[in-house]
């Protein structure tokens, strides 16, 4: 009550942020009065003083009042429709006083009826679409002052919330343009490529006009597209194909091959359904794993023999399943072994649990549909269909025997990176949704963004009904189906919002039996998606969807819709997020239309029987609920927010969880992909040959010459051998005083002798093609290694969930454990580069004999389909640099004669 009140007397910290802002929007307006007078061409050249002042050193924010008043201005020119219609009509548009009266004219001149409204004339604004199909656009194009308030916000790298209805879109044209003055480029994120491709034509038009260049980022675009994409000043594509993209540039084995250049600004469109929901998934790319398919299907005989609660327990809070003792006995009793957890026999546990999980945790028509002998997947925040993605660790191998699909070889991961941590290399990033201030703690501990929630232009008056709850489905859907019906007659159109593809056929099937006409929106129907939601907000349409209605579209009212209530929302369930119900609730009632919404609920959706249930029933039991009898009360309201906030609070958990553990990942992966970007761009790749060189002897070394031990305990001649067994080098200590050598004098000797022998490589093969193979078969190996790293970092991650049983950490254990195989991965990369490089035979490739030197080529074992040939010819050896000091009188690892404080080895003797 106090805050309340508080936030009543001096407003919230919203209110009183924006009012900080006002002051820079007036700014605009001013600029804007004076850009409003100049031509086309004035206008268009303001980009080209914009970026020789930031050339000059003049700060990008400096810019932020006339950048955005020519933007907008640009906007207003290129996009609204009474400026395109204007050459044709012959309007002078600066002497009318306001859009009704181009309304009228317009209208008057396509001889057409005087039927309009205040501000937006529905009548005017169909007969133009059905002249301009192709531009459907609103009447004007020019941003309130909310729209650059929600600019500024997204400029200074946060979150605008801004309601549906209000111009995202427009908010978000002029910081995407100051931004894109610097030339480093700026990214407009969507959740699908549709709005990709639709935005970037739509407002390109805008950009364009002011002389920028505008790329899109598609899944059917080949690298050279994507290349020029990247290149263009602005560049809008979907969160999964800016960060696929990243992950094959650092899988590149070419420099042409590389599309994205530096993460400079980034806005994404719906963040919270980008950068939260979708965050419980990781990016991964993969390959063909070993095959085992048959383990699948042996499971798939299995599991109809246990029976829940007796052989296994189902937590569906948890999404998980255990066995129980009873269970064990049966499973090890089919599969014929003596102990199920043995290490000769784990493998069955995870198939056993993926089985289980796909049974009894994924059901056909929710979580996944049937298409094309396929499992198709169903994202459960959207209601679309994931063309292309597979469940991960076997589940998708699961889910398909147990439909009787063909199963699908499991996959190994090559690549990875969570949305959380690719989104978080953005020197500026950047959001707007409807609704995102419910999850503004996560947005501030994972990303670093405030949310700012922006007023809307226009006061909402939708009506917003407290939740009707009832004992059972059935009666849940009798009091649904009334309500349609009683709405449906007096013409409000209604739109009618579902969980999952399986409740939305389920009550298609009831109002068809009631007579009731209606349309279905859902992942089975989403080709019609565009026509179903066109016609959503015309009288009397009632339309059945997913929550695939709930981003991204715009339903406009059709004629006396207004008078009959407009648009009614009516939800038959309550989603797990907050979130997913106000972007429903968002539907209808946009900038200032009235429209209305109300929640059906029973005891028996997932939500109540899951996590609120049993509180909220002995509620309805303590205020006298009869069965049939509707419950409507704040208690039980509040009830329903609580377990929703506890759904939300634990799946933030579970992508905190997700993010903490590819923290790790990502350290690591910062160090390979840095190593690979050098080696990639040629930076100084013989320096980083001689770096692998070093450490791998040095490891070989160790190996027979351990730390501390003195020289009789040295074992020199299997360190002959193997010399000469892994580097083709011969070495030996005969004739050498082996009690005044030290371990550096002998790491110094071999080192010197693998120089030459790869110096002596140099100077029968042209040098560009000895360079070229070094990078080769570095990134191979890199490649090769942190694949296998990758296999073992997941191995530890599912070896060490039941070390919590232990009162230990699993992610300390994790840390420590992956910091050791990290080691691993990078000595190996060491051993391993030296090994093929120091194998490389010289082969001449010239049959007839000469005087001259043979050309050669270098053809590496075992390397494998290494580049061959190439120009061809001897070339004089390179000099090398000296110091003052000789190079034999200084160990490698002693202090350079340079005073630099360095080992020689990394400094001069580099």
């Amino acid at each position: 009550m106090i805050k309340k009140f508080y936030h009543k007397v001096i407003g919230t910290p919203h209110q009183r942020y924006i009012k900080q802002l006002n002051p820079i929007v007036v700014e605009i307006d001013s600029w804007g009065e004076e850009y409003a007078n100049l031509d086309d061409q004035e206008l268009a050249n303001k980009t080209l003083e914009f970026r020789q002042r930031l050339e000059d050193g003049e700060d990008l924010d400096a810019l932020l009042p006339e950048s955005f008043a020519v933007c907008r201005e640009a906007c207003d020119r290129r996009l609204g429709i009474l400026n395109i219609l204007r050459p044709q009509f012959a309007f002078d548009f600066n002497k009318l006083g306001s859009e009704k009266d181009v309304a009228e004219q317009a209208i008057e001149s396509l001889k057409t009826e005087k039927e309009w409204e205040v501000m937006l004339p529905a009548s005017f604004y169909r007969k133009v679409r059905d002249l301009y199909p192709d531009s459907v656009r609103p009447f004007r194009m020019r941003s309130f002052g909310v729209q650059l308030i929600g600019g500024v916000v997204l400029n200074k790298g946060n979150i605008a919330e801004m309601a549906t209805g209000e111009g995202k879109t427009l908010a978000a044209a002029s910081p995407v343009y100051l931004n894109a003055l610097s030339g480093k480029g700026a990214h407009v994120v969507t959740v699908n490529d549709y709005l990709a491709e639709r935005d970037a034509e739509f407002m390109g038009m805008a950009y364009k006009f002011l002389g920028l260049s505008v790329g899109t980022i598609l899944a059917k675009l080949d690298p050279e597209e994507r290349q020029q994409s990247y290149a263009a000043d602005i560049t809008y594509g979907t969160n999964n194909e800016f960060g696929f993209d990243y992950l094959r540039d650092n899988m590149a084995v070419d420099p042409e091959h590389l599309v994205q250049r530096e993460l400079n600004f980034c806005v994404v469109d719906e963040v919270d359904s980008i950068l939260v929901d979708e965050a419980r998934t990781p990016l991964i790319i993969s390959g063909p794993a070993e095959d085992s398919t048959d383990n699948y299907l042996t499971i798939n005989k299995l599991i109809p023999e246990l029976k829940v609660d007796q052989h296994f327990l189902i937590d569906e809070k948890g999404h998980s399943v255990l066995l129980t003792d009873e269970g064990v006995e049966i499973c090890e009793k089919f599969l014929k072994v003596d102990n199920l957890y043995g290490d000769l026999h784990s493998k069955w546990v995870h198939h056993i649990n993926q089985a289980l999980k796909a049974y009894f945790l994924y059901q056909n028509d929710k979580e996944y549909v049937l298409e094309g002998g396929e499992v198709v997947i169903i994202d459960e925040h959207t209601g679309r269909k994931m063309e292309g993605r597979r469940y991960s660790d076997g589940l998708h191998q699961a889910i398909e025997a147990k439909e009787g699909m063909k199963i699908r070889r499991e996959n190994q991961t090559l690549a990875t990176i969570t949305f959380q941590n690719f989104f978080r290399m953005y020197n500026k990033l950047s959001g707007m949704t409807g609704t995102a201030e419910t999850e503004a703690q996560e947005f501030g501990q994972i990303y670093k963004l405030g949310v700012t929630v922006i007023p809307t232009h226009r006061p909402i008056v939708r009506e917003d009904h407290d939740d009707l709850i009832y004992r059972t489905h059935d009666e849940k859907i009798n009091a649904v189906v009334k309500e349609i019906r009683e709405r449906h007659e007096k013409g409000q159109p209604i739109l009618v919002g579902t969980i999952s593809i399986e409740k939305s056929e389920e009550l298609a099937r009831r109002l068809k039996k009631e007579g009731i006409k209606h349309a279905v929106l859902n992942a089975k129907q989403h080709g019609k998606e565009a026509n179903v939601i066109l016609n959503a907000g015309q009288m009397g349409n009632v339309t059945i969807a997913t929550n695939m209605a709930g981003r991204g579209t715009d339903i406009v009212l059709g004629d006396g819709v207004k008078e009959v209530g407009g648009l009614h929302v009516l939800a038959t369930e309550r989603h797990e997020s907050r979130r997913i119900d106000n972007q429903l609730r968002g539907r209808s009632g946009r900038q200032g239309d009235p429209g209305s919404s109300q929640f059906y609920l029973c005891l028996d959706d997932d939500l109540m029987r899951i996590f609120g249930g049993d509180r909220i029933k002995s509620m309805m039991d303590r205020m006298g609920a009869e069965e049939g009898e509707v419950i409507t009360h704040g208690l039980v309201n509040r009830a329903v927010a609580n377990a929703q906030k506890r759904v939300e609070g634990q799946n933030f958990e579970s992508r905190k969880h997700l993010l903490e553990y590819d923290d790790v990942m990502n350290q690591q992966r910062k160090v390979i992909y840095s190593l690979r970007r050098r080696i990639l761009e040629g930076q100084d790749i013989q320096t980083e040959i001689k770096h692998q060189y070093e450490d791998a002897i040095d490891l070989k070394l160790s190996r027979f010459i351990p730390p501390g031990t003195y020289p009789e305990e040295w074992d020199l001649d299997n360190l002959s051998k193997e010399i000469k067994r892994a580097y083709n080098i011969e070495w030996n200590m005969e004739g050498k005083d082996l009690h005044n050598t030290r371990p550096e004098d002998i790491l110094d000797e071999v080192i010197d002798l693998v120089n030459e022998r790869w110096d002596s490589i140099d100077e029968v093969v042209p040098s560009k093609d000895v360079r070229n193979l070094e990078r080769r078969v570095l990134l191979m190996t890199i490649d090769q290694v942190y694949k296998d790293h990758l296999l073992s970092m997941d191995h530890l991650r599912d070896s060490i969930r039941f070390q919590g049983y232990a009162q230990k950490d699993p992610l300390m254990i994790y840390k420590k454990e992956g910091f050791k195989f990290f080691e691993k991965c990078l000595e190996d990369i060491s051993t391993t580069t030296t090994q093929r490089l120091l194998n490389v035979k010289i082969q001449n490739t010239d049959e007839e004999e000469s005087t001259k030197p043979a050309p050669v080529r270098a053809a590496a074992t075992p390397v494998g389909a290494l580049p061959q040939g190439g120009p061809q010819g001897k070339i004089a050896p390179q000099v090398k640099a000296g110091g003052p000091a000789s190079r034999q009188k200084l160990g490698r690892n002693d202090l350079c004669w340079c005073g630099s404080g360095k080992k020689f080895k990394k400094c001069h003797g580099a």
